[in-house]
C-alpha cells in the first residue's frame, strides 16, 4: 500500500536511542489511522544502528532502511531520505529522542493550508546547555540578518512537507538548515510552529558550538547569493506557444 505519511530519520550511531524512538513513533503513527512508512537513513553508523533497524523491518513492513556506504553528513542523509520517501506528506525528525513524536499530528494538521511546517523549539532549557542555547540564538540572528529571513529556529529539523515541495529541491552539504528558506525562495508557503524539545538521554550531540556559529557562515553567504541572483519573472504572453508544444 502506498503510504500517506513518510517519516525520514537520519541516523548516525544511535543504537541506544532507536528502540525507544521506534516504540514511541510507531504508536503515534498507528493512531493517525493512515498508511505510513518510516525511512531510517543510516549515515555510515559504526554501531548496531543498521542491525536494529533491520529487526524493526522484520517485525513491521512499514519500516525501511536506506544505508549509505560511508558517513556523508546530515544533509546527504536527509536528501537520500527525501528521494526514497513515497508518502504525499513527508516528516523529518532526529533520531536522538529530543524531538517528540507526539508533535507529528500537529505538524501534519497545518499542511491543509501550508506547504511546509518547521518546528520552533520554544522551551529549550531542559534539553540543551546554556552555551548551546546561546550559540543557537546568535546563529539564528546572524542567519536571519544575512538571509533576510524570519525563521526563529533554523537548527530545528523537525519538519513536515507536502511531497511536491521536495521535487527538484537541490541540497548541498550543510543546507539541511536552510530548507525552509530554500522553499520560500521557490514560492512555497512555510509556517513555523512550536514543538517540544526533550533532554538527550543517550550519546552526545554530533554538532559543536563552532558548527552552529562559524562553520555555517560560508553556507549562509551562498544562500544569500542565491537569493540575490535568483531569476524572478512572469511570462506576460506566449503567442503560438500551444502550437509549438504540439
Amino acid at each position: 500500500m502506498v503510504p500517506d505519511v513518510s517519516v525520514v530519520i537520519p541516523v548516525y550511531n544511535e543504537e541506544e536511542n532507536l528502540p525507544h524512538l521506534w516504540t514511541e513513533l510507531r504508536g503515534v503513527l498507528e493512531r493517525l489511522g493512515r498508511p505510513f512508512e518510516v525511512v531510517f537513513v543510516d549515515d555510515g553508523s559504526r554501531d548496531r544502528s543498521a542491525e536494529l533497524i533491520r529487526a524493526f523491518r522484520d517485525a513491521d513492513p512499514g519500516v525501511r532502511l536506506v544505508r549509505l556506504k560511508a558517513n556523508a553528513g546530515e544533509t546527504a542523509a536527509t536528501d537520500a531520505g527525501f528521494k526514497a520517501a513515497r508518502g504525499r506528506w513527508v516528516v523529518t525528525m532526529d533520531a536522538d529522542l529530543q524531538n517528540d513524536p507526539a508533535d507529528i499530528p500537529d505538524l501534519l494538521g497545518h499542511l491543509d493550508r501550508w506547504d511546509a511546517v518547521t518546528g520552533w523549539r520554544v522551551r529549550r532549557q531542559a534539553g540543551d546547555s546554556l552555551l548551546r542555547r546561546a550559540s543557537s540564538r546568535v546563529a539564528n540572528r546572524v542567519r536571519n540578518a544575512l538571509s533576510d529571513e524570519s525563521i526563529q529556529d533554523s537548527g530545528c529539523t523537525f519538519r513536515a512537507f507536502r511531497r511536491e515541495c521536495l521535487r527538484g529541491l537541490v541540497l548541498y552539504r550543510g543546507f539541511h538548515r536552510f530548507i525552509p528558506t530554500l522553499l520560500r525562495m521557490r514560492g512555497y508557503r512555510v509556517l513555523e510552529v512550536p514543538v517540544r524539545h526533550r533532554p538527550r538521554r543517550f550519546g552526545r550531540s554530533k554538532y559543536g558550538v563552532l558548527d552552529r556559529v562559524f562553520v555555517a557562515a560560508a553556507d549562509l553567504l551562498v544562500v544569500r547569493w542565491m537569493k540575490d541572483r535568483m531569476l524572478r519573472y512572469e511570462v506576460a504572453e506566449d503567442l503560438g506557444g500551444d502550437l509549438a508544444a504540439e
